[in-house]
């Protein structure tokens, strides 16, 4: 079972630089819906963040939000007492998976609910433990709302193609080209499609993503990036 790299599905720590991540959401939110990054993480993390800072006060966005604080959590001594320390790493982690694991099964099928089983998934891919990320990202895929099930359709495209279930990740990646949502373009799925196909079928790949690059903005420089990495026969 191949691991996947950071390259392939790319997940730092949720809350990582997206303090200036989500003010720029907020005042380039249709931009950023539209030309978001590529990188599935830095999308799902600055989308996460944003979506449970700006919701109304509620038991599901509490759930969440005390979830998210054992992500900033720090580890060793010394702290300042009002931040919630652990001694290692392990203990933290630990914490951590218990705290999403409680809001993903609690409230499964809602916004919130997605949001915790998908950091779950790429949690587990980073590890890889591919068999507990495919099951996170499946079940946001069938029971999350369609924005968030379209990030897991994005994620689950790689897992499956490191297991070697190639044909499922084509057709996932091919139903986010024709039915984009909110959180993925057509045109980021279609870049994800082509770079997915590019060392089985080069010319395919190709011919998918070379319109993209007369985009303006971040699809053009997606598509060219992508385009080079591309094998010429």
């Amino acid at each position: 079972m191949d691991r996947l790299t950071r390259k392939e599905l790319k997940t730092d720590h949720f809350a990582l630089e997206v303090e200036h991540g989500v003010e720029y959401v907020a005042d380039h939110k249709r931009q950023v819906i539209r030309y978001g990054a590529i990188g599935l993480a830095v999308l799902a993390v600055i989308i996460g963040v944003y979506v449970y800072r700006n919701y109304q006060n509620g038991a599901r966005e509490d759930a969440l939000r005390a979830a998210i604080r054992y992500q900033d959590a720090q580890v060793g001594v010394g702290a300042p007492e009002a931040i919630m320390v652990f001694a290692t790493q392990e203990e933290k982690d630990k914490a951590l998976s218990k705290a999403m694991t409680d809001v993903a099964t609690k409230y499964s099928g809602t916004e919130q609910g997605g949001i915790a089983r998908f950091y779950l998934g790429t949690q587990a891919a980073d590890k890889g433990d591919l068999a507990t990320a495919e099951k996170s990202f499946k079940e946001v895929a069938e029971n999350a709302p369609k924005a968030y099930a379209s990030l897991a359709k994005l994620s689950l495209a790689p897992v499956y193609k490191a297991q070697g279930k190639v044909a499922e990740g084509e057709r996932l990646l091919r139903d986010l080209v024709a039915n984009p949502t909110i959180f993925v373009s057509k045109e980021q799925a279609t870049i994800a499609l082509g770079q997915y196909l590019a060392s089985a079928n080069p010319q395919e790949a190709r011919k998918l993503i070379e319109p993209l690059r007369s985009e303006r903005g971040p699809i053009s420089r997606a598509a060219l990036t992508a385009l080079a990495d591309i094998p010429q026969k």
